[in-house]
């Protein structure tokens, strides 16, 4: 069995602020911190027993490579990053008030989700975003010495769950597996079948001796 786990950052600055994310290089907050030290925990006690190395992949904007670290921290094992793994980009409201972007974001249509810019210049499609997290991950499961830990976004989120489930890009106009600041989601390979499970989706217990703040 390969295992691949899938954390989505916990709370970050952008969100306390009630900005848009995005590419918006924001920190996590103290209870992210605190949070993202209770994903460590959890994943090494999922680890337990393990003997395959595993590796961490993160995106590279700040709240996910904090995150990573403290993971990296507790599991001694090496973390890289890869812009691949970003959010998906909000273009020209990346950092201004939430409220800006609800006045002008327009949903796409069923006729064209994958393609749906809408009007905010510079922001990036469902399919730009599918695309390039399918391509990172498409080489992570190449690599089947080790077992992976990814640090994502809650957008990117799905599209590591689709690449994982072989779903094609084009198929994942309408996909989506929530998830919510902080949570696991467990990704399971079957070494003689072959398949590929969703273990789990966006597990949260292990938040639960803490309230965020």
């Amino acid at each position: 069995m390969q295992d691949l786990y899938v954390v989505t950052h916990p709370h970050a600055e952008h969100t306390a602020q009630d900005v848009v994310g995005g590419w918006h290089n924001s920190v996590l907050t103290p209870a992210g911190r605190r949070d993202a030290g209770l994903i460590a925990e959890a994943l090494k006690r999922r680890r337990t027993g393990t003997s395959r190395a595993v590796r961490i992949t993160s995106s590279d904007l700040e709240r996910c490579t904090e995150t990573s670290t403290i993971i990296a921290r507790t599991l001694d094992a090496p973390a890289t990053t890869d812009t691949r793994l970003r959010e998906i980009s909000f273009g020209e409201a990346e950092g201004r008030p939430n409220s800006w972007l609800a006045q002008r974001q327009v949903p796409a249509p069923d006729n064209n989700r994958l393609d749906h810019r809408g009007p905010v210049a510079g922001a990036e499609t469902r399919r730009d975003i599918a695309a390039r997290v399918h391509e990172c991950m498409r080489e992570l499961m190449d690599d089947l010495d080790h077992d992976h830990i990814v640090v994502t976004h809650g957008f990117a989120h799905t599209f590591v769950v689709s690449a994982w489930l072989q779903i094609p890009v084009d198929a994942a106009g309408f996909a989506t597996f929530a998830t919510t600041p902080g949570a696991i989601t467990h990704l399971r390979h079957d070494d003689y079948w072959r398949n590929r499970t969703l273990a789990q989706l966006a597990d949260t217990t292990h938040l639960d001796c803490g309230t965020m703040a």
